[in-house]
């Protein structure tokens, strides 16, 4: 992992935690309790937890956010809480547009968020991180994948400018010159291509978008918003809708993180990246990818920056890490102590290496060791 500066256990036998909704004074309602639902299928049942001597001893601390980490986030909850009861997190997949602001009203701990806040163009709202500044933790890793729908295709491969045609309505059936160029032999059929992006604002969003535009310039000309910017297509709002809206059409495909298309057993498309073979999205080589990353944060951010245009065997191109927003200083006080052992335990061994069972990239760890340092002076 480069760095740069720029400017801009113990696992207790407790059976997984009862979901119980509360509301914060600001009328959001939480799920005190991980519903793991999307992960237990592949989670494994004796899976390291957070060691006694690590917990809190109280707290309840609520985060919300990005869809693209919801299922590491259940994993986590569902572990830490069988450890260090009665500590209890609170995660809302909202999306990371939502998750940044409720974090900027105060209304959470913690925010998730697949693209990092400039800490300097972003500034909190007043009464929050008195002293400070927002800071971005990278806490997992992970591939997006375009998942696919395709009557008699069982593998598919595209390239960064077909991709970028195809979402941008340049390319409209699937039997297209271009997509017959990349699989030949394949059958593919005279069908309309239904290409489906997210209607909410999203940092999965922002991350594919930003792969568009870094990997194939001359066709994508649209900004990375965390709003999507192609032209026509269909959307669905968060991850779990868009995965499940490919999977239930023919001829349509998405874009999400890699869980999402395991959870719905959907193929998923191998990137032409110039390397020696097509790659295919996995843990592996989205670690590959994130692990070439470089470090543009300043000070305790560690805002992360990739190379979409990757050439490398093995390496995945279309990544993202999905941060947690917090306060260097002026976090509250009721929460903190218990805000920071839940994140100790996200960043370290126990919490990153079964990651890759649950289809998310581990961190590297140069990357993790910097995340625990950061949270340990969080005030």
């Amino acid at each position: 992992m480069q760095h740069r500066r720029r400017k801009r256990g113990l696992l207790l036998p407790l059976s997984a935690a009862v979901a119980v909704v509360a509301a914060t004074a600001g009328g959001v309602a939480w799920v005190w309790g991980a519903n793991d639902a999307e992960t237990t299928a592949s989670t494994p049942s004796e899976a390291p937890a957070v060691a006694r001597a690590d917990c809190a001893t109280q707290g309840k601390v609520p985060g919300s956010g990005s869809t693209a980490q919801e299922n590491a986030m259940k994993y986590w909850i569902r572990q830490y809480e069988r450890a260090c009861p009665p500590v209890r997190i609170a995660y809302n997949p909202l999306g990371s547009g939502a998750g940044v602001v409720q974090f900027m009203q105060k209304s959470t701990a913690f925010g998730g968020t697949d693209s990092p806040v400039d800490p300097e163009e972003n500034p909190p709202d007043p009464g929050v991180c008195s002293g400070g500044q927002v800071i971005n933790l990278p806490m997992v890793g992970g591939s997006i994948a375009l998942g696919y729908s395709i009557p008699g295709v069982d593998d598919l491969v595209l390239d960064a400018e077909t991709i970028a045609k195809i979402f941008d309505s340049k390319i409209t059936k699937w039997d297209d010159p271009a997509i017959r160029k990349l699989n030949p032999g394949a059958e593919l059929p005279s069908l309309p291509i239904r290409a489906v992006h997210r209607s909410d604002d999203s940092g999965t969003t922002q991350n594919f978008q930003a792969y568009l535009a870094g990997a194939a310039p001359e066709v994508w000309q649209h900004t990375a918003e965390k709003a999507w910017q192609g032209k026509g297509g269909e959307s669905a709002s968060g991850s779990t809708a868009v995965a499940t809206a490919v999977a239930s059409t023919a001829g349509s495909i998405g874009y999400f993180e890699l869980s999402f298309a395991a959870a719905r057993h959907l193929t998923t498309v191998r990137i032409d990246t110039g390397a020696s073979e097509p790659v295919a999205a996995s843990a592996e080589t989205a670690s590959a990818g994130i692990a070439a990353a470089t470090v543009v944060g300043k000070g305790k951010d560690l805002t992360l920056e990739f190379d979409y245009r990757t050439s490398a065997d093995g390496t995945y191109p279309i990544v993202l890490v999905s941060y947690e927003i917090v306060c260097e200083t002026g976090n509250a006080a009721d929460t903190l102590p218990a805000l920071k052992s839940f994140l100790t335990y996200t960043a370290s061994d126990a919490g990153q290496k079964p990651l890759s069972t649950i289809h998310y990239a581990p961190l590297p760890e140069s990357v993790a060791a910097e995340v625990r340092k950061v949270v340990s002076t969080l005030s």
